[in-house]
């Protein structure tokens, strides 16, 4: 209860949590909020914001930009939290043995990650997802595959921290197993660092999606809303609205993950929450 205070006292992490809440909500509710197919033709081209039955106006096909935006909610959402999951389960894995087993291990391990950061993250996205094809699972496997370093260094360290903590010791003089020391007293305490990077890894993840969708290797089967916005890029006089719209998606949502983030951090920062955990 302390964290959830701590987070309500920032204005910035109430805002910042109230506009994803929205933005979680209409991607739940999207089949009720626009019961319209976001692929189907509704109207005519070009219709503007305001016009009947068509409230953020269509596109070059006459497709329902409101529609697109509500079901694009949910390939972006679902996309950034799948990647960051799938980042922090190879990431917490290898930063674990890594801080935990030293030597040989730390150095394969750092080596492996080092590897994958030489090349900038999002012309290796580019490339594995053009290797492998445009779909939802590899673009989630690229992403995935560009954000894990970052966690393993960050759960290095902490374990590099924790581990020679008297506590740990104590545990580990009074017969528990390596393990059960991972599992019941260093990981605990290095989760808070772990949760904020996390977070800020969703913001991330939505922005790369949102560039693959612009430059044509998002799954061709899911409206998105990079895709809504490469597609507006050559009518952007004539129809402003088709790539304002997604664009203002983006930028709410990647805001609004950034503040979480950073009253997340203020809140499970040790030295301002009240302490850690020991």
């Amino acid at each position: 209860m302390g964290v959830v205070r701590a987070f309500l006292r920032r204005p910035g992490g109430v805002i910042g949590l109230t506009l994803l809440l929205a933005v979680v909500l209409v991607a739940v509710f999207a089949p009720l909020i626009a019961p319209a197919d976001p692929w189907e033709m509704v109207g005519a081209p070009f219709e503007p914001p305001l016009s009947p039955d068509l409230p953020l106006g269509s596109d070059t096909l006459g497709r329902d930009i409101a529609a697109g935006l509500a079901h694009g909610a949910r390939v972006s959402l679902a996309i950034g939290v799948a990647s960051t999951l799938a980042a922090l389960l190879v990431g917490v894995v290898v930063g674990a043995l890594a801080g935990w087993f030293g030597g040989l291990v730390d150095d394969a391990l750092m080596r492996a990650a080092e590897l994958f950061q030489t090349i900038p993250g999002f012309i290796l996205a580019v490339l594995l997802v053009a290797t492998l094809g445009p779909s939802l699972s590899h673009e989630i496997a690229a992403i995935a595959a560009i954000s894990w370093p970052p966690l393993a260094r960050l759960t290095r360290g902490e374990f590099l921290r924790l581990k020679g903590r008297e506590f740990v010791r104590a545990a580990a003089c009074q017969g528990e197993r390596p393990l059960a020391l991972v599992l019941r007293h260093i990981l605990p305490n290095a989760v808070a660092p772990i949760i904020v990077t996390g977070s800020l890894t969703v913001a991330t993840a939505i922005l790369i999606e949102s560039a693959l969708s612009f430059l044509g290797l998002g799954d061709p089967n899911l409206m998105s809303w990079g895709y809504m916005v490469g597609a507006a890029r050559t009518v952007i006089r004539q129809a402003w609205w088709m790539s304002v719209f997604p664009g203002a998606a983006i930028l709410v949502t990647v805001l609004a993950i950034n503040l979480v983030g950073d009253a997340l951090n203020d809140a499970l920062n040790p030295r301002r929450a009240g302490g850690g955990r020991a």
